[in-house]
């Protein structure tokens, strides 16, 4: 459960709240479980304090499986999603390390097992050149593995990808924040997501380059795609579908 403030004299008053609460209907807090994370420009000096005893204050957490850091950057989030995908990847290395089962076998494998572990909730990242980085090596790690060939053995990321049928996971990212923004743009008008979408928020920015946000105007250049466009269902599906290099594998 997460509680939101704008200031730490209103937070302490929910959490002490919420403590009672609790206490009312029979169930405690756990006060070495529960921490507390501040994000913006201006950090004061202070703590939050629940009977007496200091919550722990954190840089990161996990909520709903994806881990919200106070800088607002999605480097560790992205972390913990490669590595969720290894663990997934071992457990599968029965069949996509096995040299007798088929190339077509283990691309299936990997598409509908290791590759959502990491795109889940990749429609809302605002990808950098590190994050991307990472997620490429990791996926060419994998399929490396499954084919059972190394650098050493100087075959090219367009062979392994074409001898998959698998398509570069950052395009298959860029899929789905487009199918994302289009489903936003032809909800209810005042809707969450259309909320957020068209949000201003209140400040001034600091100097220097502002940090990337959300790539959809360069993704949709790529895929010859405008804003009116997203209301045509179809058309935004049909150009967004990245199924490069196996145009007949990798539809989904």
């Amino acid at each position: 459960m997460v509680l939101a403030a704008e200031t730490r004299e209103e937070l302490q008053t929910e959490v002490q709240l919420w403590k009672d609460r609790l206490q009312r209907y029979g169930l405690r807090l756990n006060i070495e479980k529960t921490g507390y994370m501040e994000c913006g420009a201006r950090i004061e000096d202070g703590t939050i304090c629940v009977d007496g005893n200091d919550l722990k204050k954190v840089e990161c957490f996990e909520y709903f499986g994806s881990k919200i850091a106070s800088i607002g950057d999605i480097l560790s989030d992205v972390l913990g999603r490669a590595n969720a995908a290894w663990m997934k990847w071992r457990t599968t290395t029965g069949t996509l390390c096995d040299k007798k089962m088929p190339i077509r076998l283990k691309y299936k494998v990997y598409r509908t097992v290791v590759r959502p572990v990491v795109l889940h909730g990749t429609e809302c990242w605002a990808a950098t050149k590190v994050t991307k980085q990472v997620l490429h090596t990791m996926e060419m790690r994998m399929l490396r593995w499954s084919m059972g060939v190394t650098l050493k053995d100087k075959v090219s990321n367009e062979m392994v990808r074409s001898t998959f049928g698998v398509a570069p996971i950052i395009d298959k990212m860029r899929e789905a924040r487009l199918r994302w923004f289009g489903h936003v743009c032809r909800t209810e008008e005042e809707s969450v997501a259309e909320t957020a979408l068209n949000l201003n928020v209140k400040g001034t920015r600091s100097r220097g380059r502002p940090k990337t946000c959300w790539l959809v105007k360069s993704g949709m250049a790529e895929v010859q795609l405008t804003t009116k466009d997203a209301d045509d269902r179809n058309k935004c599906r049909r150009r967004c579908s990245t199924a490069v290099p196996a145009t007949t594998w990798d539809k989904s």
